[in-house]
């Protein structure tokens, strides 16, 4: 199972949504994200949010199209995103994909990566990727892995979570690494490219942040 969230970002930053909705087998709406969803010909699942960025006509419309519909106070300790992703994770899901989760407030943009650390430090070990117009961003454990070629983005940046990643090996990169250590605040892998239809990247220690993108 494939769960898609969207919140209320800004909506010229979303992607294709219709292009997104065969891969998904449940959709959920988190504040205004809820009446971007049905905006756009998609029924969501359920509803998350405080609903303080929506009209009473706008909520009418919502409760009425949405039968769980989980309401809280704005006064909370999670964000609208983190309680819907909290119910995500609990349903053993393949993937979780984070929509509406950029621009706008930079507060709640960092907010929105962070949470990506959750299954992480949780072990619960499901995918999550925050998906925008020109980006896709997912977080990794220690280990090897695969990247391959994608007409959507070009480029391929790693950023250090934690204080320090270390081991960082690039194989079939047009900068390539091996065995490095890069320290948080370092730019020294931002903006790589792939030279073939695949490559691997692989780290000992610390947690990294891929972030794939086009101009």
């Amino acid at each position: 199972m494939v769960i898609n969230i969207l919140a209320g970002g800004p909506e010229d930053l979303l992607p294709d949504l219709l292009s997104f909705r065969k891969s998904a087998d449940v959709w959920i709406g988190v504040d205004r994200g809820v009446l971007t969803l049905i905006q756009n010909g998609i029924l969501p699942k359920m509803a998350f949010g405080d609903f303080d960025s929506v009209s009473n006509e706008e909520l009418m419309v919502i409760e009425e199209k949405v039968k769980e519909l989980n309401r809280f106070k704005p006064e909370k300790d999670e964000t609208d995103m983190e309680l819907a992703l909290n119910w995500a994770l609990g349903q053993n899901p393949e993937k979780v994909r984070l929509f509406g989760a950029t621009g706008g407030r930079l507060d709640h943009l960092f907010a929105n990566i962070q949470l990506l650390i959750k299954p992480i430090l949780t072990e619960i070990f499901v995918p999550v990727e925050v998906i925008d117009k020109k980006n896709k961003i997912y977080l990794k454990a220690p280990g090897e892995y695969s990247v391959c070629q994608n007409s959507h983005y070009k480029y391929i940046s790693f950023v250090p979570i934690t204080m320090e990643i270390n081991g960082l090996t690039l194989r079939n990169f047009k900068y390539p690494l091996t065995d490095r250590t890069v320290p948080a605040g370092s730019t020294l892998c931002i903006s790589n490219e792939l030279i073939d239809d695949c490559g691997t990247f692989s780290f000992t220690e610390g947690i990294l942040m891929v972030v794939r993108s086009k101009d």
